[in-house]
C-alpha cells in the first residue's frame, strides 16, 4: 500500500450515465487514487554483481544474511490478505482488503515483475542481494503469486461473499438474477452500455487487437451460420462504467456478466458459441532519460504514451476458459505458460472498494473516526480557524495524521500564508496531491496576490505523472515558479517554507513531514509532521530549496539529513555511535519505523549493532530484507509489522544515545532509491516532549501487548492477534483513536 486514496461511490442502475466508476484506489495515493495499504513499489533492482558485496565492510558478515525483497513484498501483501481472511475484521472492511490486495498485486506485476523480466531479457540482471539468480526469483514469484491469488479468490467466494449475503448484500452472477432484475439490466444495457461497446473481430482482414493493461475483456467465439466458420472476437469491458451494477437494492452483478448475457446484440446474425473473461497486466514501469531538465515534461508525456503499449507480464483467465481460446491468447500475447493464471470468476476484485465506500452500513465497517484540531493549534483559534503563525511563535507543533486534522493544520498553514499580506514567499514540494487540491489552490492564490511562490513538482511520482503534469502547467499559468527538481533524482521530501515580514525582520515558518500534501490520503495514511518557526530549520529549508531550484551545492545542514549525500551516512554513523555507547556501558538502542528496509549498508550496520549487544527494534510496514533472531548475527533484533484501517506511512529514527535521546522524522525509507536516487529529508526533533511522544509511539507499535506481525529469521511473518489467554490484542491504531477520543471528552 505506490501512496493515495479516496473512494468514489458506485452508482445505482438508474444513475449510471451520469456517474464514473470508482477509481483504482496509495499503494500505497492523486488522479489515480489507490487503497490505503498500497506499498511503495519501485523498479530499483537491489542487485549487485556476482561475487561482490554491497559494501566492502560487509565481508566480515555471513553470506545469505539478506531476505529476498520480492518474496518480502509478497509476504506484505499476504498480510493484507490475512486481514481480509480474518473474522475479526469488520465484514465490509474485509471486502475492501480484498480490493487492496488485488490492486497491490497489479502494481507489483506492472513494476517489479516487468522490471525483472526486462533486465533478464537485456542481460543486465545479476544475482540478488539474497543470493538468488534472477530466474530463480522470477520462478518463485510465479509460484507464490499463484498460491496467493488462489487464496484471494477462495476468500471472496467461500467466505466474504457468503457472509455479505447473510447481511443482505448479495454479489451474484447473471444466472442468479430474477427475471425482473434481468429485464431491468437489459434496459440499462441497451441505453447505457451497448453504445460504448466496440466488438473487434480477428480474421485475415482484422489483426489481433491491442489489449490494454488491466482491462477486462471477453473473448467471444461466434459462428457464421452461412459459411459454418467459427470466428474469434474481443469485447472490452468499458473501464469508465461501474465494475458492479446494482440489479436491485443491495444485489450486485459484475458488468461483464451483463455484457455477456447480451452478446447477440453485438453480433446480430451470428451464433454466439461461447465467451471467456480474460485480463492482461502490462509493463508500466517508466523509463525516462533526463538529458536535461528543460525537456523532462515533454519526455515524460511521450513515455506515458509508450507505457500504454508495454509488453504483457501476466494473463488472468477464468478457469473455465476453452483451451483453444487460451492457446490463441497465449500465442497472440506472446506470453509464457508460467504467466497464465486461471482463476474462478469474477476476475479483478478491485472494484469492491467502490461499493464498500458507497454502502451506508456502519455496523459492517470500522467505527467512524473524525480527526480533531491539534490541541496546540486549538488554543490559538482565531474566529473559525487556528492562527498557525501565532502558535508556532510559541512552540513547535508535532502533528500525527490522521489523528490530528490535516485541514486545520498543514492545509490551514498554507491557506493562511496565501492570504496573509505579510507573507512574502512560499516554497513548496509536491510529490502527490489530489485532483481538487486546496493546497494547489492556496499556492495559486498566493501567486496571484503577488507573493513569490516556488513549487517543486515531482513529475515522476509513479502513476501520478499525468496528474502532476496537469497541475504543473496550471501552477505555471498562475505565476508560480515551477521547477522539476534535479536531473537523475526524484524529489520525494515533504517540505514547505513560508517567509513572513514581521516588523523589521523576516521570520521563516516551516513544515517537514513524512507524507504527501494530499488532503484525501491524510485521512487514511498515518503520517507525522513538524510545524516550526525554528530558525535553524528555516535556514536549512532555504538552503535546500536553493539547491533544488538553482545551482547551490550545499551538502551539510544544521538540523536536516538530506539524501543522497548525508542521509545514509548520517544514520549509519549514529548506529555506530550506539555501538560505542553499548561497549562503554552507557544506555544504547536503535528503533526504526519505516515502510521498507532493504539497503544493505544500513542493514549491515544494524547487524553489527546487534552483535555488539545493542537492542534494535524495527517497525516496518512492507519489505524487510533484514533477518532478525539469527544466532551470532541478529539475536538482538526484533521486527514488527502493523496493518489496519490506516496505512502506516511515517518514518521515525530513534537513538538512545547514552541517555540523551535523539529522534528524527522525515520522508526516507531505507531503500536504494530513497538513499541514492531521491532528494529525501529527515529533521531532528529537539523538543523533549515531542521526542517523548515519538518514543511512546514506538513503544506502542513494538509492544507485544499490541496486535502485530512478527518476522522470523527465514522470512516468515507470524500474526500475533491474541494474548496468552486467547483474548484479542488491541491494534495500535485503534488504541490511538481511543486515546484521542478520551482526551477530547476531557477537554484536554
Amino acid at each position: 500500500m505506490s501512496e493515495p486514496a479516496s473512494r468514489t461511490p458506485q452508482p445505482s442502475v438508474g444513475s449510471l450515465a451520469a456517474q464514473r466508476p470508482a477509481h483504482r484506489m496509495p499503494l500505497q495515493g492523486s488522479a489515480m487514487e489507490r487503497p490505503p495499504l498500497d506499498p511503495e513499489i519501485d523498479s530499483d533492482a537491489g542487485l549487485y554483481a556476482e561475487g561482490e558485496e554491497p559494501e566492502a565492510e560487509g565481508r566480515d558478515l555471513p553470506p545469505g544474511r539478506f531476505l529476498d525483497r520480492e518474496r518480502s513484498w509478497l509476504a506484505f501483501n499476504e498480510r493484507v490478505l490475512e486481514l481480509a481472511e480474518s473474522a475479526g475484521t469488520p465484514l465490509l472492511e474485509r471486502a475492501n482488503f480484498l480490493a487492496i490486495f488485488a490492486t497491490n498485486l497489479d502494481e507489483f506485476f506492472m513494476v517489479r515483475v516487468a522490471g525483472l523480466k526486462r533486465r533478464i531479457a537485456t542481460g543486465v540482471a545479476t544475482r540478488s542481494a539474497s543470493g538468488l539468480q534472477p530466474r530463480e526469483v522470477l520462478d518463485q514469484i510465479w509460484t507464490r503469486t499463484r498460491t496467493l491469488m488462489a487464496r484471494h479468490a477462495a476468500c471472496y467466494q467461500q467466505d466474504v461473499a457468503p457472509a455479505l449475503a447473510d447481511e443482505g448484500l448479495h454479489f451474484i452472477r447473471w444466472t442468479e438474477l430474477t427475471e425482473k432484475e434481468q429485464d431491468r439490466l437489459f434496459t440499462l444495457f441497451r441505453q447505457q452500455v451497448y453504445p460504448v461497446l466496440t466488438p473487434l473481430a480477428v480474421d485475415p482482414a482484422h489483426p489481433f487487437p491491442y489489449i490494454s493493461g488491466l482491462s477486462l475483456n471477453l473473448a467471444v467465439v461466434v459462428r457464421n451460420p452461412v459459411s459454418d466458420h467459427d470466428h474469434f472476437a474481443r469485447v472490452k469491458v468499458p473501464p469508465l462504467l461501474p465494475r458492479f451494477l446494482e440489479a436491485s437494492p443491495q444485489r450486485y452483478v459484475p458488468l461483464e456478466d451483463v455484457i455477456a448475457a447480451h452478446l447477440e446484440e453485438l453480433f446480430p446474425g451470428m451464433e454466439v458459441l461461447g465467451h471467456h473473461m480474460f485480463r492482461v497486466t502490462r509493463n508500466e514501469d517508466l523509463e525516462v532519460e533526463e538529458d536535461d531538465a528543460e525537456n523532462l515534461l515533454q519526455a515524460l508525456e511521450k513515455e506515458l504514451m509508450r507505457r500504454r503499449f508495454g509488453p504483457p507480464v501476466r494473463l488472468e483467465v477464468e478457469e473455465s476458459i476453452d483451451p483453444y481460446v487460451l492457446d490463441l491468447l497465449v500465442r497472440e500475447l506472446k506470453i509464457s505458460d508460467a504467466e497464465v493464471h486461471p482463476l474462478p470468476g469474477p476476475l479483478d476484485l478491485s472494484g469492491l472498494s467502490g461499493i464498500v465506500s458507497a454502502l451506508d452500513r456502519p455496523e459492517l465497517k470500522y467505527p467512524k473516526f473524525v480527526a480533531g484540531t491539534h490541541r496546540d493549534l486549538a488554543e490559538v483559534e482565531s474566529s473559525s480557524a487556528p492562527d498557525i503563525f501565532a502558535a508556532l511563535r510559541q512552540h513547535d507543533v508535532l502533528l500525527h495524521h490522521p489523528y490530528d486534522s490535516f485541514s486545520t493544520s498543514v492545509q490551514a498553514f498554507l491557506e493562511q500564508a496565501a492570504a496573509d499580506p505579510d507573507v512574502l514567499a512560499i516554497k513548496q514540494t509536491l510529490y502527490r496531491t489530489s485532483g481538487d487540491s486546496p493546497i494547489v489552490d492556496a499556492l495559486i492564490d498566493a501567486a496571484e496576490s503577488g507573493k513569490q511562490v516556488l513549487v517543486l513538482v515531482e513529475l515522476k511520482a509513479r502513476f501520478d505523472e499525468q496528474a502532476n503534469i496537469k497541475w504543473a502547467r496550471k501552477l505555471e499559468e498562475s505565476g508560480c515558479h515551477v521547477v522539476y527538481g534535479l536531473v537523475g533524482l526524484k524529489t520525494h521530501c515533504k517540505l514547505s517554507l513560508v517567509v513572513r515580514q514581521e516588523g523589521e525582520t523576516l521570520r521563516r515558518y516551516a513544515h517537514v513531514g513524512t507524507g504527501n500534501y494530499h488532503p484525501k490520503t491524510a485521512r487514511l495514511y498515518e503520517d507525522l509532521g513538524l510545524l516550526t518557526a525554528d530558525q535553524q530549520v528555516g535556514a536549512d529549508l532555504s538552503d535546500l530549496f536553493n539547491r533544488l531550484s538553482g545551482y547551490s551545492r550545499r551538502e551539510t545542514y544544521r538540523r536536516l539529513l538530506v539524501a543522497p549525500r548525508s542521509l545514509r551516512d548520517g544514520l549509519v554513523s549514529r548506529i555506530h555511535r550506539e555501538i560505542a555507547h553499548q561497549t562503554e556501558g552507557r544506555p544504547a538502542g536503535v528503533r526504526i519505523k519505516v515502510n521498507s528496509i532493504v539497503d544493505e549498508t544500513v542493514v549491515d550496520a544494524l547487524y553489527r549493532a546487534s552483535r555488539a549487544g545493542v537492542p534494535v527494534d524495527v517497525w516496518v510496514r512492507g519489505i524487510c530484507a533484514l533477518r532478525p533472531g539469527v544466532p551470532g548475527l541478529s539475536e538482538n533484533i526484533r521486527v514488527r509489522s502493523v496493518l489496519g484501517r490506516f496505512l502506516e506511512h511515517s518514518r521515525v529514527f530513534s537513538f538512545v544515545n547514552g541517555g540523551e535521546s535523539e529522534v528524527w522524522l522525515g520522508s526516507a525509507d531505507m531503500m536504494h532509491r530513497n538513499l541514492d536516487r531521491r532528494i529525501e529529508a529527515l529533521v531532528r526533533v529537539t523538543d523533549p516532549a515531542h521526542r517523548a511522544a515519538l518514543n511512546r509511539l514506538l513503544d506502542d507499535g513494538l509492544s507485544d501487548a499490541m496486535a502485530s506481525w512478527h518476522l522470523g529469521p527465514e522470512g516468515d511473518w507470524i500474526r500475533h492477534a491474541h494474548d496468552d489467554q486467547g483474548q484479542p490484542l488491541p491494534n495500535v491504531q485503534e488504541a490511538l483513536i481511543e486515546r484521542r477520543r478520551k482526551r477530547r471528552l476531557a477537554g484536554a
